[in-house]
């Protein structure tokens, strides 16, 4: 008997109904970060990762099926017109 495991997603989705988001509105919008200000002093520090690697430009267009992490939490973009 073969078994397969896969490893549950635990990611958060992030539903857009744009093109794409920048990083640091995506972040806002999860209420990850009190302010703007707060996203980018974040982000330039190189708290945050994209796409599993670090990403220290606050202005990063993430697209559907992109995803950020900050502080062990994994966030994925999501087409929300769907």
């Amino acid at each position: 008997m073969k078994v397969t495991v896969r490893k549950k997603d635990s990611s958060v989705p992030v539903p857009i109904n744009t093109e794409f988001i920048k990083l640091e509105s995506a972040m806002k919008l999860m209420n990850i970060v009190p302010s703007g200000g707060s996203a980018k002093l974040e982000i330039q520090e190189g708290y945050v990762t994209v796409n599993g690697e670090v990403c220290t430009m606050r202005g990063k267009k993430l697209y559907p099926g992109d995803r950020f992490a900050y502080e062990g939490d994994e966030f994925v973009i999501t087409d929300g017109t769907a």
